[in-house]
């Protein structure tokens, strides 16, 4: 019988995540402060705990996906989910956070006697249903050894890439390089519009050329060529534009810290920065090309 898991964070791409470790045959305890997304799992099969550390009390596993370091910290420790984990509780924080609030959780999780893993993941809401998702995993080797099979149930790639902390900045980085790609193939598909050029063979030109990724093959942001993209469906995320906007920033204070300057990077944050300031957050991070709407971009004389 595999242990038992808490799962804290029912969101977008948690719902699918703990849905797939129920199919896998755990026995899940989920919280989340929405009752509505709550009942969801619920109706799947997990049992619902009214708190997040009455989650935790008989599991083996604490499996988090939060928003942000604040919501991080508030679950360990203003919902007492750290001091109601049982002795030698493995963590398993699979969410993008700050790296200063990593760091306090994993030091606290440690002085109380527990394994903790970084363990973000990639691939929107669309493969974390199929279970496909890639996971970016730092722990030590005994941690990883342990948590490798849960994250396997939700995921097709799970790369082990160092020590504790190495997983969340790889995320970064790889959030990074989707931010600016996003915002380049939006531009670029606007431009071929307003050139005259057709989007589906422009699509087809470029999703077999150097300017092929994944921003042009799975999230092509104009409707037609990728049928499953969130661009032919009003924009409905796989990832919010709220949440690259935060990755982004997280990548420029990671920046900040190692000295280095990421002049591209800071211009897509503060597109993303004008998209959700603009009340559009909450769509997709394609969602970005309707900055670039025929209100913004002159009609081709």
């Amino acid at each position: 019988m595999p242990e038992p898991i808490a799962f804290l964070g029912i969101g977008n791409l948690g719902l699918p995540m703990a849905t797939n470790l129920l199919k896998a045959g755990y026995p899940v305890v989920a919280f989340d402060p929405s009752a509505e997304r709550l009942a969801l799992l619920a109706q799947r099969g997990a049992q619902a705990a009214r708190h997040g550390a009455d989650a935790v009390r008989e599991a083996g596993v604490v499996v988090t996906m939060v928003p942000s370091g604040k919501e991080l910290r508030q679950v360990f420790f203003d919902d007492g989910v750290l001091a109601a984990a049982r002795p030698g509780t493995l963590f398993i924080d699979c969410s993008t956070v700050d790296t200063e609030s990593a760091r306090h959780v994993k030091q606290a999780a440690h002085a109380a006697g527990h394994m903790m893993v970084d363990a973000p993941v990639s691939g929107g809401s669309v493969r974390a249903e199929q279970a496909t998702l890639t996971i970016m995993v730092g722990a030590t080797d005994e941690a990883f050894a342990r948590a490798r099979p849960v994250l396997a149930a939700m995921a097709s790639v799970v790369r082990h890439l160092g020590p504790e902390g190495t997983g969340l900045l790889a995320k970064i980085c790889n959030n990074m390089i989707a931010g600016v790609t996003q915002v380049a193939v939006s531009e670029a598909f606007v431009l071929a519009r307003q050139l005259g050029l057709d989007t589906q063979q422009f699509f087809e030109v470029v999703a077999n050329s150097s300017g092929q990724c994944w921003a042009v093959t799975t999230n092509c942001p104009v409707p037609g060529p990728v049928p499953s993209s969130p661009a032919n469906f009003d924009y409905r995320p796989g990832g919010a534009a709220t949440m690259l906007q935060k990755d982004l920033s997280l990548a420029q204070a990671a920046a900040r810290e190692a000295g280095v300057p990421i002049p591209m990077a800071t211009q897509a944050l503060s597109l993303y920065t004008q998209l959700c300031d603009s009340g559009l957050g909450h769509l997709d991070v394609s969602a970005i090309i309707k900055l670039y709407s025929p209100v913004h971009t002159p009609a081709p004389k």
